[in-house]
């Protein structure tokens, strides 16, 4: 079998290193590999795919999305999508089935495992995009009041479709964020560095949902005032999880392929920052 990650920029995906070795420990012959596409790119690359007049047709068991990206893929005539992606306007897994591919949001499913039992009724989301709106669509039936901390105010409506019952204001960037339940960045790299140095305490769940570059400086700063933090290695071990499942159609126990994938992508992060 075939699959990749797409996104750009992509060489720093560890979803090679995590599926192959997936495949590996499932006794599976397949390869995953990572493809720089860019926003524009993705449309054709995804036409070129199911053609069968195309000179580089690869068959694709499986395909993942970064942002932009996985907002961009719903310009595609080729694709179905599920409930959960279409309810946050957000797919990060293609699953090819016989006329195309069909999609869904394995970081919606993640964040309910990884957010299971955890105390949620005032949540601060940093950033708009995808993988926010996954993240309260795993959650929205449990939220009273949402605060989002934007660049951008008009993307406060897409929110009010997921999690219609919460109380949710928009705010600017240089709210505080010592005051919440939960706090979960989804930005890129740098953007919510500057809440680090205004921290004076760490009460609640923070949840990071980068890894390059990690740790963060406001993960790192939440963690040294005490406060728990789950970060970006969480999310991609989780959402890998269902997708390899998904891509392989295989049954295994996500226990032990957890632990397997946290350790070979911990020590991937150290050794490419020692």
């Amino acid at each position: 079998m075939n699959a990749a990650v797409l996104g750009s920029p992509i060489s720093h995906s560890l979803s090679p290193l995590l599926h192959n070795t997936a495949y590996q420990i499932l006794g599976i012959d397949g390869n995953y590999q990572a493809i720089e596409i860019s926003e524009n790119e993705l449309l054709p690359f995804i036409e070129r795919a199911l053609s069968q007049n195309s000179e580089d047709l690869q068959f694709w068991s499986g395909l993942n999305l970064t942002m932009p990206l996985k907002e961009r893929v719903f310009e595609s005539p080729y694709i179905t999508f599920d409930a959960r992606c279409t309810l946050i306007r957000s797919a990060n897994t293609l699953l090819r089935d016989s006329d195309g591919f069909r999609a869904t949001s394995t970081d919606f499913t993640a964040f309910m495992r990884l957010l299971e039992g955890a105390k949620v009724e005032r949540v601060a989301i940093i950033g708009g995009g995808g993988t926010a709106r996954a993240a309260i669509g795993a959650i929205a039936d449990r939220i009273e009041h949402l605060d989002l901390i934007l660049r951008t105010p008009s993307r406060i409506d897409a929110f009010t479709v997921i999690a219609p019952a919460a109380n949710i204001r928009g705010l600017p960037m240089d709210t505080s964020i010592e005051s919440y339940d939960l706090v979960i960045n989804t930005t890129p790299s740098g953007v919510a560095d500057n809440f680090a140095s205004r921290l004076g305490q760490a009460s609640g769940i923070y949840f990071e949902s980068l890894y390059n570059p990690w740790p963060t400086e406001l993960a790192f700063a939440w963690k040294e005032l005490g406060g728990k933090v789950l970060n970006g290695v969480d999310l991609l071990v989780e959402q890998a999880l269902d997708a390899i499942a998904l891509m392989t159609e295989s049954q295994f126990d996500y226990a032990s392929m957890r632990q397997e994938l946290l350790s070979v992508a911990t020590h991937a992060l150290h050794t490419r920052n020692s």
